[in-house]
């Protein structure tokens, strides 16, 4: 089963992706990190994308997709995984599946995340994460704290904040991107009958965990 996450920063996407792939053993896929891992390992596609990081430049579609491809066809994810904020627009969605149809696999459920954008702000401005690269676990100081101030409950390391995560006016700008590249991606998925949207807000009482307890009850049906 292939799962993809949509929602704008702040909305939690990447902790109910890590409820989810927790609870089914289905590994929790970024782009980011496919990038480090090509990188370090000094692939072909690693060299390439990092000649576009370097420059602060997008990775392009051509290097991007088959790298995410490349993730989804091992072992560990045979059975099931969970695309975290991929794909970004209606171009990579596309080339995702017709390389998946290829594969015998396609996208079967996306979730799209929904959150006031008031709340979304306060939410980036009071997250920290975790520094150490291989734990990276995601924290609010006010929804979700770590039980000692500035410490991360499973490794220790030292908790940050992200250098985009503290300027509100940046924090607008992102949301205005992200709902402008978005939107005909929502269309999209909906279109073909594979989107679930979800909200997730305080102001509800319904948070991530609701949301992912919920979609592994549909799951395991």
């Amino acid at each position: 089963m292939v799962i993809i996450m949509l929602g704008a920063q702040g909305t939690g996407k990447g902790t109910i992706a890590g409820i989810i792939s927790e609870r089914t053993g289905w590994p929790q896929i970024s782009t980011g990190d496919i990038f480090r891992k090509n990188i370090s390992e000094k692939t072909e596609l690693g060299k390439k994308a990092e000649e576009y990081i370097s420059k602060g430049e997008l990775v392009p579609d051509e290097i991007t997709v088959p790298m995410v491809v490349d993730r989804l066809n091992q072992e560990d994810a045979q059975k099931g995984s969970i695309l975290d904020g991929f794909p970004r627009t209606t171009e990579q969605a596309e080339k995702l599946d017709e390389i998946l149809a290829g594969l015998g696999k396609k996208v079967d459920l996306v979730i799209n995340l929904s959150t006031p954008k008031e709340e979304l702000i306060d939410r980036m401005l009071t997250r920290r994460v975790c520094s150490n690269q291989d734990c990276k676990t995601t924290y609010n100081i006010k929804l979700n704290p770590p039980k000692v101030e500035g410490i991360c409950d499973k490794c220790g390391s030292t908790l940050k904040q992200r250098e985009d995560d503290s300027n509100p006016d940046a924090i607008h700008k992102r949301l205005e991107i992200y709902d402008k590249q978005t939107s005909p991606l929502v269309e999209y998925y909906n279109n073909k009958g594979v989107l679930r949207t979800e909200v997730v807000s305080a102001a509800i009482n319904r948070m991530g965990k609701d949301v992912a307890e919920d979609i592994i009850k549909d799951i395991k049906k």
